[in-house]
C-alpha cells in the first residue's frame, strides 16, 4: 500500500481537481460519452492531464495483480 501512496495522492489531487461543483475529469468524461461535440485540442489535453494519474494507477494495479497470479 505504501508504494501506491504517491500515485493515489496524485489521483486524489490532480486527477479530481477542481472538486466543486464536480470533479473536472467527471465533466470531461461526460462530455466525451455525450459525443465530444465542441471539444477543442485544449479540452482533449485537459482530459489527458486529469486522466493520466488514473490510467497510471490502473496500470500499476493490473501489473501487480498479474505478477501475483503468475507467482501463485
Amino acid at each position: 500500500m505504501q508504494r501506491y501512496f504517491p500515485i493515489i495522492l496524485i489521483c486524489l489531487t490532480l486527477g479530481l481537481a477542481p472538486f466543486f461543483p464536480e470533479p473536472h475529469i467527471v465533466g470531461k468524461l461526460r462530455w466525451i460519452w455525450g459525443g465530444a461535440k465542441g471539444m477543442t485540442l485544449l479540452d482533449w489535453g485537459d482530459t489527458l492531464m486529469h486522466g493520466a494519474p488514473w490510467v497510471i494507477l490502473l496500470f500499476y494495479l493490473m501489473r501487480d495483480i498479474f505478477k501475483k497470479i503468475r507467482t501463485d
